[in-house]
């Protein structure tokens, strides 16, 4: 089972209502820095401040009755989790969440806060997929992975479709990448509505996997890659979203955490609005002169906004260090 772009406007249709459509921003300065003309899909003003509601929602929405009054489990550092949980709190699911012990206090707080349980675990010493099918087989939950299922895919689509829909045919379109889901369905929206279009995915360069599975054609893993986009920490692509991958995006580029600090300091500073630092892989790879977007209408997804307000001072003070001001 793959996902094509009618499941992408089904998805859609489902979530009319549901998810926020969320604003496209532009801004004068940015378009003259980079020349192009940039239009920034602003994800993080999503419900519960990321992407991933839009594929939780989706897919928690489409389970048969019995699996829904069984319950489900997920497992994440953050921005799934929080997903999953709210989904399963407006739909009345019972959701579970394995989460590693050292993830983003927002984030866990969050997740605690939709309702959900949380279950904890060291990701230095036990893999969460363990433990999350161990819950599944014990409990007869259903599995909602962060990234790698047709629902979820199709759900994440959304966000580009809307984008696209709003703005009219774009020339680039830049999308950050952890597992490939978020990636992958924008792709599929984006090729079907913008035919000429070029997708690029964006990832922190200590996590390279889907990057270097993207050259080599076969797939690449990172173990727990040292970075502060945590979001995209993840091991590797997965076996729906690799494919998808392959046949839809037409490049990937990596950027460096200081790159990501740069872009964020400029964006917070110059559009007033809050975004984590895996949020800003797209636009980092614009703003760093990865992309040569002059003369070009360019879309950006935005992916979300849930940062630490604690580590946001040093990260601050990191970006405007690295930004030389």
């Amino acid at each position: 089972m793959s996902v094509a772009f009618p499941a992408i406007e089904a998805a859609a249709a489902l979530l009319a209502g549901h998810a926020h459509r969320t604003p496209v921003l532009t801004s004068h300065t940015v378009d003259a820095r980079t020349g192009a003309t940039v239009f920034f899909k602003c994800e993080n003003f999503q419900r519960m401040g990321a992407f991933k509601f839009r594929g939780a929602y989706h897919a928690l929405a489409r389970l048969p009755d019995d699996a829904r009054r069984r319950g489900v489990v997920a497992y994440s550092s953050g921005n799934h989790a929080q997903a999953v949980a709210l989904a399963g709190q407006l739909l009345g699911i019972p959701a579970t969440i394995v989460m590693p012990s050292d993830a983003p206090r927002v984030k866990l707080e969050a997740t605690r806060g939709y309702g959900a349980r949380v279950v904890l675990y060291d990701r230095d010493t036990q893999r969460r997929e363990d433990i999350a099918a161990e819950l599944a087989d014990r409990e007869g939950l259903t599995t909602i992975p962060p990234f790698d299922h047709p629902d979820v895919i199709a759900g994440q689509g959304t966000a580009a479709l809307e984008l696209l829909r709003e703005t009219g045919p774009l020339d680039y379109l830049l999308v950050p990448c952890g597992g490939g889901g978020l990636l992958s369905g924008s792709a599929i929206a984006a090729n079907a509505c913008a035919p000429g279009i070029r997708v690029i995915g964006v990832e922190p360069a200590a996590g390279d996997d889907v990057t270097r599975s993207f050259r080599s054609g076969t797939l690449q893993s990172v173990d727990n890659p040292d970075t502060i986009a945590d979001g995209a920490r993840t091991q590797s692509a997965g076996r729906y979203t690799f494919p998808l991958i392959q046949s839809h995006v037409h490049d990937m580029l990596t950027v460096t955490d200081d790159e990501l600090l740069r872009a964020m300091f400029f964006l917070m500073e110059r559009m007033k609005f809050v975004l984590e630092p895996t949020g800003a892989l797209g636009a980092a790879a614009l703003l760093s002169g990865k992309v040569d977007a002059r003369g070009k209408r360019v879309g950006v997804i935005v992916s979300g906004g849930n940062v630490d307000l604690f580590a946001l001072a040093p990260y601050l003070a990191k970006g405007r260090a690295a930004y030389g001001a």
